[in-house]
């Protein structure tokens, strides 16, 4: 057995360990540094995204709408990495441009980023922001833009597509058709909340105020309201009886109750659209109606008094 095992342990002592080939050892260090140069190069773009990012909701902090230049919009917007959307607006602004339909659309505008800013929904996905003219004609050259405003949607991934630019000449630039777009380009449903316009409101206030300081002027002697001779007169006076001529003070007149069944129709829409209280709507309502029916009835009294014989009216003055 001894004899056996001698030339079998020889065998074995005279092996030699394998090694790898010798020309692995340079392709496994440059695997390895090309594993630690790839990990290092994703967390260089997390880095650089979050920089971004960060950058973009401290703007967003300070205004809705923020305005970038050339520099701005080719690190923001054109250059990767990017995971949120951006909405822009290629304006002209300044007061040489002459541009109406740019300021019009900026407010409405304005009031789109705003009820995305202030909303419960906000966050990091979406931001906006503009581009005028004289700040960044460059960028309206690469874009080949020309005309303003445009709205742009440039998507976190990839080039944007005809979608992505909003048709203007068909929809119209309404914050509720600019929140529909967006919707449709990006899943971020915005709701639009429009500042109140008390405007109707004071013109009520002012002109309740105006005829109750007249009336308690003559609260001793009132009894003009009901004297049929005096408005008689006046309707002689400043009306005239035919239908082929009209006064001045006439005019004036007929001016004054159109006013009037504007403003009524002015209260009657802001009831039916504002968001307010039920109750103050509903006084709205009713002072816009009385309003309308008041002076249109009396606008028909003057014109059955010029147009013998028409039929129709509403209140009757006579």
């Amino acid at each position: 057995m001894g004899a056996r095992g001698a030339p079998s342990r020889r065998r074995q002592a005279g092996r030699r360990p394998r090694y790898l080939p010798t020309g692995s050892f340079p392709f496994l260090l440059l695997l390895l540094l090309l594993c630690i140069q790839l990990g290092g190069g994703q967390k260089k773009k997390e880095n650089l995204l979050a920089e971004k990012v960060e950058q973009l909701m401290e703007w967003s902090s300070r205004r809705s709408v923020f305005r970038m230049n050339g520099d701005k919009f080719r690190k923001f917007i054109k250059a990767p990495p990017r995971n949120y959307s951006m909405i822009v607006m290629f304006t002209a602004l300044q007061p040489q441009r002459q541009c109406s339909v740019c300021r019009l659309a900026n407010e409405e505008y304005q009031i789109l980023a705003n009820s995305w800013r202030y909303s419960s929904a906000f966050c990091n996905k979406l931001f906006f922001s503009k581009v005028d003219y004289d700040e960044g004609t460059d960028i309206f050259q690469q874009l080949n833009i020309n005309s303003a405003p445009t709205f742009m949607h440039f998507p976190p991934k990839g080039r944007p597509k005809r979608a992505d630019t909003f048709d203007l000449q068909r929809i119209g630039f309404g914050a509720e058709q600019l929140a529909k777009w967006i919707a449709d380009r990006t899943d971020v449903h915005i709701r639009v909340f429009r500042p109140p316009n008390y405007s109707g409101t004071i013109a009520l206030a002012l002109l309740v105020s105006l005829v109750g300081g007249l009336l308690y002027l003559r609260r001793n002697n009132l009894e003009f309201i009901y004297n049929k001779t005096g408005w008689a007169m006046v309707s002689l006076s400043y009306i005239h009886g035919s239908s082929q001529v009209q006064f001045v003070a006439e005019s004036h007149i007929i001016l004054v109750l159109n006013a009037a069944i504007t403003m009524g129709m002015v209260l009657l829409n802001e009831a039916a659209t504002s968001k307010g209280d039920v109750g103050k709507r509903r006084i709205i309502c009713l002072v816009g109606l009385g309003l309308v029916v008041f002076f249109f009835s009396f606008l028909l009294s003057i014109f059955r008094s010029k147009y013998h014989g028409y039929p129709y009216s509403d209140l009757d003055f006579e």
